[in-house]
């Protein structure tokens, strides 16, 4: 597929699972990556697997909850490339599982910061960048958002919190920034299927005297197909947002969860 062919992406919070597959697929589909973490043999790895699919790719570590790194983040992927097209917001960070009561002050800003604030800066810095875009259909924010939004369950409260807020950010950034010809829209995956899950899935299994094969189907249960998504489903889902065949799309969530949540 070349929906993405030439497009520049940046792509923040490269790692395993659905960070891996944003940056492989994005490349299949064309694209050249500024590739985005903390960590830069994570990076590094990431790279090499966007290379391999003769595609450019920009190494720069980055704490995106620091403003000048940010500052420096958008100066090098300018400087790198002249223009960005897409800027994908993968990055994210989970508060203790417990109730949203009994959860310090710190430790829900903490996710603030990575889960809202950070997207917020972070557009707000390149939106000149994505508003100069000529690749049709102009500037995209993809914000990777969570079926936990749909969610009451009080151990996913504190991440529902911060997730909350950025489905509000993502609606207002849209509508503040669709003047400019950028448009702004969410995935929200449930349960992936990937390693960090099928570790927990383990845990869960050891912990209830039962198989990882009952965890995965009790997962499962709620959803329309009865299986959960693949990182590469969910990266799918969420790079037709920056597609032209999502041209007209703006201010949207789109829940990639195997028909778990719908009216």
């Amino acid at each position: 597929m070349t929906l993405l062919q030439d497009k520049v992406i940046v792509l923040s919070g490269v790692g395993p699972g659905l960070g891996r597959a944003l940056g492989e697929e994005a490349a299949r589909m064309g694209a050249d990556l500024v590739l985005v973490s903390r960590t830069e043999k994570r990076l590094e790895k990431m790279a090499e697997a966007v290379r391999s699919q003769g595609r450019r790719a920009l190494v720069v570590p980055t704490d995106i909850t620091d403003e000048a790194q940010r500052v420096a983040l958008v100066e090098a992927a300018v400087a790198e490339f002249g223009r960005v097209d897409c800027l994908v917001h993968n990055a994210f960070g989970i508060p203790p599982m417990d109730p949203i009561s009994t959860l310090s002050l710190d430790s829900l800003r903490t996710a603030q910061e990575t889960n809202v604030f950070a997207p917020l800066r972070l557009t707000a810095l390149f939106a000149d960048a994505l508003a100069a875009s000529e690749q049709k259909p102009g500037g995209s924010v993809i914000m990777i958002n969570s079926c936990v939004v749909h969610s009451s369950q009080p151990e996913f409260s504190g991440y529902k919190l911060s997730k909350g807020t950025l489905e509000h950010l993502a609606s207002s950034l849209a509508t503040e920034l669709g003047p400019r010809g950028i448009r702004v829209n969410s995935v929200a995956p449930s349960y992936i299927y990937e390693d960090v899950n099928k570790a927990y899935f383990d845990w869960l299994a050891s912990e209830s005297g039962r198989t990882h094969e009952d965890v995965y189907r009790e997962k499962a249960e709620p959803t329309d197909l009865k299986r959960l998504a693949t990182p590469d489903e969910v990266a799918k889902a969420a790079l037709f947002f920056a597609s032209d065949l999502a041209s007209a799309v703006t201010g949207q969530m789109l829940n990639v969860d195997c028909g778990e949540f719908h009216a």
